[in-house]
C-alpha cells in the first residue's frame, strides 16, 4: 500500500482531488472522505474526548483524517479541501470557535481551521454542525433545488439554520438559525439551558419534556425521552401532553420564522421526532394555524441524508484548491 504523509499534504502524488468533511459532536466525532462526484471513499468514527479539552479533540480529527488518507480507496488522491460541521458557535468569518456550551469544555476561541490547515495542508472552513445539516440538505438531500430553506434538528437541544437565495447564514456573530432559543409564550416560566427564560428549548428538547414530566408523581423516575415515548404509546395522557406541547410550540416559533422569511421548505431532523406522532402532529398543526395564508402550503419534510449531511453539507461550503 502507498505510504503518505498525515500531517501535510506536502509531498503527496498529484492525483483526483479528494474533500474531508468533519463532524465534531460533544459525544462523536466523524470523518468521511468524498470525490468529487460526493461519493464516499472512506469514513471513520470515534468518541469525543470532549473532557480533555481542544486540544485532544483536535487530534483526534488528525488521527481520523490519518486513518481515512490511508484506505486503499485514498491512494493517489490529493486533499483539496477540509469542511466542518461542529458544535457549538462559529465565528462569521468560519475560522474559529466563538463561543460553546460545556458539552465541549474549552472549545471556544480554539482557531479550529488555522489547526487543522498546519495538521493537514488544505484549506479548511468551518460551519456550525446544524448549519452544516441544512447545507448538505440543500446539495442533496430534502431541500435539494431549495432557494430557501429552515432546518431544524429536535434533540438533546433544538439546533436550527436558516438558508436565504441558497446561502446558508452565519449571522453577524456566527450565530444565525438558533431556532431553540426563540421566545415563545408555552415557555414562559421555563429556564432554558442557555440560562435565560421562555425560550422554546426549554420546553421542546428530549432533557426539557423528560423533566415536565417528572414533575407528575406517576412519572417521578422518567429517566429520558424514551420513557416519555413509552407512556404516550401506552396511552398515558400526562406523557401525550408534553410531547404535544413541545411540539406545539415548536410549531409556533417554525410558524413565525415561515411568516418572515418564506423559505420554499422546512426540514426536520432530531431524535424527538422518533417519540411518537403527537410531538411532530402537533408542531405541523400549530406552524399551519400561525402561518400566513399565503404560506400554509409550505413544505414541511423530513430530512433525507441522515448523520451524511453534516459531512456533506460541511465540505459543500469548503473552499478548493
Amino acid at each position: 500500500m502507498t505510504t503518505r504523509t498525515t500531517t501535510s499534504s506536502e509531498g503527496r502524488a498529484a492525483g483526483p482531488a479528494v474533500r474531508l468533511g468533519v463532524d465534531i459532536g460533544g459525544t462523536k466525532t466523524a470523518v468521511a472522505l468524498f470525490d468529487e462526484r460526493d461519493a464516499v471513499l472512506a469514513r471513520a468514527t470515534a468518541a469525543t474526548p470532549a473532557a480533555e479539552g481542544a486540544a485532544a479533540v483536535v487530534a483526534g480529527v488528525r488521527e481520523l483524517a490519518a486513518r481515512v488518507l490511508a484506505e486503499p480507496a485514498a491512494a493517489g488522491t490529493r486533499l483539496s479541501t477540509i469542511g466542518v460541521g461542529t458544535a457549538g458557535v462559529v465565528a462569521p468569518d468560519g475560522r474559529t470557535i466563538a463561543a460553546a456550551t460545556e458539552a465541549l469544555p474549552g472549545w471556544a476561541g480554539t482557531p479550529l481551521a488555522a489547526l487543522l490547515e498546519d495538521a493537514l495542508g488544505a484549506p479548511t472552513t468551518l460551519l456550525g454542525d446544524v448549519q452544516a445539516f441544512l447545507a448538505g440538505e440543500l446539495a442533496a438531500g430534502a431541500a435539494l433545488g431549495a432557494r430557501g430553506a429552515v432546518a431544524v434538528m429536535a434533540g438533546t437541544g433544538i439546533g436550527g439554520a436558516i438558508a436565504v437565495e441558497g446561502a446558508v447564514l452565519r449571522g453577524g456573530h456566527g450565530a444565525a438559525g438558533h431556532i431553540g432559543h426563540v421566545p415563545v409564550a408555552a415557555a414562559e416560566g421555563h429556564r432554558c439551558p442557555c440560562g435565560a427564560w421562555g425560550h422554546v428549548e426549554a420546553v421542546a428538547s428530549g432533557p426539557a419534556m423528560t423533566a415536565l414530566l417528572r414533575r407528575e408523581p406517576a412519572h417521578a423516575a422518567a429517566r429520558d425521552l424514551r420513557a416519555v415515548s413509552a407512556a404516550a404509546a401506552d396511552g398515558d395522557v400526562a406523557a401525550r401532553t408534553v410531547l404535544r406541547r413541545g411540539g406545539g410550540a415548536l410549531g409556533a416559533v417554525l410558524a413565525g420564522v415561515v411568516n418572515t422569511l418564506d423559505p420554499d421548505v422546512v426540514v426536520l431532523s432530531g431524535g424527538v421526532l422518533d417519540a411518537g406522532p403527537w410531538y411532530e402532529d402537533a408542531l405541523r398543526a400549530e406552524l399551519a394555524a400561525r402561518a400566513l395564508p399565503l404560506l400554509r402550503g409550505t413544505r414541511v419534510v423530513r430530512a433525507a441524508l441522515g448523520a451524511d449531511a453534516v459531512l456533506l453539507g460541511a465540505v459543500s461550503r469548503a473552499p478548493t484548491r
